[in-house]
């Protein structure tokens, strides 16, 4: 027997979200995807997992979220509320993107871009810790060829929930990975030494050594680098990746990272060859979103958007 709750949620306008949830797509359906208007995935909710959907009740402008929480627990009122507070986090909905608009109206390029993906807000992980082990598998490899090993590794390490006939994974907790070998951790595709990283990393969440979430509310990203740096197989690049995609400092800027030269080569440089210190200088256009305005540019690439 499913237990479900609905319920609905406000966003701050602007909110598209639409172009939120188109990056999830061409998800795996039994993990995370976005079809037919409703995106789903599942969480690990106060030691429970429920599968959440969502789907548009409201305009751009007036942004509004169905929210639909399905379980084989009975849901109750903070499950609810850890919810919704996760929800909000993972789509940024209780962001100003007005501010971000305002700092580039004299910036031509991303004012024009900004102007066609109005009401994209980028998304977060649901925990650092997969933000952590996503950047390090995408270390020095294609996007799509990572994008597999992710699957893989939620589909091997991450618990199932079966709702209405259909089986959905969880992605794995530090546990998960820290109680597994590293033969099989191999298996999904990484590399030894990737996989001795991510394990690393969940042995010192598990062990109470790293506290990852935590570290969200330093407002210092030196810091936070600092501290990640102190990680085996964490440098800068994976850092400032990590910080971008699962604590939502959005002026953390991976300028290290081809496809983030390559996007604002496109748009910028006619689409020459550009190193790291020319990214970084194009950068300095975007004052405190230099993170924001790179996803801007990825979404913007994808669509094909010309300016």
């Amino acid at each position: 027997m499913a237990f479900t709750e609905n319920f609905q949620l406000k966003a701050l306008a602007p909110f598209s979200f639409d172009l939120c949830t188109q990056i999830f797509s061409s998800g795996d359906p039994e993990i995370r995807a976005y079809a037919n208007g409703v995106f789903y995935q599942v969480l690990k909710i106060n030691g429970n997992l429920v599968l959440v959907n969502l789907s548009s009740a409201g305009t751009i402008q007036e942004p509004k979220i169905k929210v639909q929480l399905k379980s084989n627990h009975p849901i109750t009122v903070e499950d609810k509320r850890k919810a919704e507070e996760t929800v909000v986090f993972i789509f940024n909905l209780d962001f100003d993107l007005c501010s971000f608009y305002k700092d580039v109206e004299n910036e031509p390029v991303m004012h024009k871009i900004a102007q066609q993906l109005y009401g994209l807000k980028n998304p977060t992980t649901p925990t650092v810790f997969e933000s952590l082990v996503d950047s390090i598998v995408e270390q020095q490899i294609s996007i799509k060829v990572a994008h597999t090993i992710e699957q893989r590794l939620t589909k091997k390490f991450g618990e199932p929930l079966i709702i209405d006939d259909n089986t959905y994974y969880a992605y794995p907790t530090p546990k998960n990975i820290a109680d597994a070998s590293i033969s099989k951790i191999q298996q999904v595709g990484l590399s030894l030494r990737k996989a001795e990283y991510i394990q690393n990393a969940a042995k010192l969440i598990a062990a109470g050594k790293l506290d990852l979430e935590k570290l969200k509310s330093n407002p210092n990203p030196d810091e936070i680098i600092a501290e990640l740096d102190e990680i085996r197989g964490i440098g800068v690049w994976t850092a400032k990746l990590t910080m971008l995609r699962g604590m939502q400092k959005l002026d953390a800027l991976p300028a290290d990272d081809l496809g983030i030269r390559r996007v604002i080569s496109r748009y910028y440089c006619g689409g020459k060859s550009i190193g790291t210190d020319e990214a970084r200088e194009i950068a300095k256009s975007w004052g405190r979103w230099e993170g924001l305005a790179a996803y801007y540019l990825i979404i913007a690439e994808v669509k094909g958007i010309t300016i």
